[in-house]
C-alpha cells in the first residue's frame, strides 16, 4: 500500500513507490499539495499532538472517482508519523454490484411468481368451469415458469463460471467447429424470427486452448442476441478468423439492426443491465447472457 512519512508539520519526508505512483508528493512538500481531505488533515493532527492512531475514509473524484481508507500512527517518540493509504475502490465496486444483483435477481424472479400465484388464484376460482380462461391461464403459467427456468439456469451458469474464474483450461478445442455446432443449433431459432445466418470458415481446425462448453456458451449468447436485437436487418453475419501475423484466432459476429447507442456501450456485461427492458423481455431475455 501507499505508505509515507511526514514530520510534524505534515511534510513529506518519504513515500513508497506505490505513493509516489498514486499520489505524487515530492520530499519537503507538504501532504496538503495533494491531498486536500479536512478528516484526514484532523486526524493527522490529533496524531502528531501524541494522540492515538487515526482511521479514515475518504474519496477522490478527480481523475477518477476512488474510495480510499487512511490510516495514521505516531512512529515512536520521533515526532514522524506513519501515513497508510488502502484504494478500496475495487472492494466499495463489488458490494455495490452484489447488492445490486440480489436485488435485480429478486425483483426478477418476484413478478413471474406474483403472476403464477394470481393465475393458479383465478384458477380455483372465478375461472374453475371456464376450459377457454383455463387453456389461456395455463400458457402464460407455462411462458412464466419457463422465463424462471431460465434465470435460475443463467444465475447457476454465472455461479459456476465465476467459481472457474481463475482456473485455466487444458482442452484443445476446433473454434471453427464450436462456431459451426453453435450456428447449426440457432438455425431453427434465426428462421422463426426471419433472420439468416451467414458463416465465413476458413478450411481445416483452428484449435486453441479452452473449455468447449463455455465458448459453445459465449457464442450462443452472441449470435441468438444478433438475431432477436438486430431482426429488422434480416441476416446475422459470422466469421472465424485462423492465426496470423503472431495475433490468435478471432470470431467476429455482426448484425445488420439498429445497433447500441454509445453510452451503453460500457454496462454491456453487467448483469441485469437492459438497453430496452420490455424488449429485451419480449425476446425472454433475463439480462445475464452478456454478464
Amino acid at each position: 500500500d501507499p505508505c509515507f512519512i511526514l514530520d510534524r508539520r505534515a511534510t513529506l519526508l518519504y513515500a513508497n513507490e506505490r505513493a509516489n505512483t498514486a499520489f505524487p508528493i515530492r520530499a519537503g512538500d507538504a501532504l496538503t499539495f495533494r491531498i486536500r481531505v479536512p478528516d484526514l488533515i484532523r486526524a493527522f493532527e490529533t496524531v502528531a499532538k501524541g494522540g492515538p492512531p487515526q482511521k479514515v475514509e475518504f474519496t477522490e473524484r478527480v481523475p477518477n472517482e476512488r474510495w480510499l481508507a487512511a490510516w495514521l500512527a505516531r512512529l515512536g517518540d520521533s515526532g514522524a508519523v506513519l501515513l497508510l493509504i488502502a484504494d478500496m475502490s475495487e472492494q466499495r465496486k463489488t458490494d455495490r454490484v452484489r447488492v445490486d444483483f440480489v436485488a435485480n435477481a429478486s425483483h426478477e424472479l418476484r413478478t413471474p411468481l406474483a403472476s403464477l400465484a394470481g393465475f393458479i388464484e383465478t384458477l380455483q376460482g372465478p375461472a374453475r368451469e371456464d376450459a377457454a380462461a383455463r387453456t389461456r391461464f395455463l400458457a402464460i403459467m407455462r411462458e412464466q415458469a419457463e422465463r424462471m427456468s431460465r434465470l435460475v439456469n443463467d444465475l447457476l451458469s454465472l455461479s459456476r463460471i465465476e467459481m472457474k474464474a481463475h482456473v485455466r483450461p487444458s482442452d484443445r478445442v476446433d473454434l471453427a467447429a464450436v462456431v459451426q455446432h453453435v450456428v447449426d443449433s440457432l438455425e431453427p431459432r434465426a428462421r422463426e424470427l426471419g433472420v439468416a445466418i451467414e458463416t465465413s470458415l476458413p478450411d481445416g481446425r483452428v484449435e486453441l486452448t479452452g473449455d468447449r462448453d463455455e465458448l459453445i456458451q459465449v457464442f450462443e449468447n452472441l449470435i441468438e442476441n444478433a438475431c432477436k436485437y438486430g431482426q429488422s436487418g434480416k441476416r446475422v453475419t459470422v466469421a472465424v478468423m485462423a492465426p496470423q501475423d503472431g495475433q490468435g484466432a478471432r470470431v467476429a459476429i455482426r448484425d445488420f439492426g439498429p445497433g447500441i447507442p454509445s453510452e451503453h456501450i460500457p454496462r454491456l456485461t453487467e448483469r441485469f443491465y437492459r438497453v430496452d427492458v420490455e424488449d429485451s423481455r419480449r425476446h425472454r431475455g433475463t439480462g445475464l447472457g452478456l454478464a
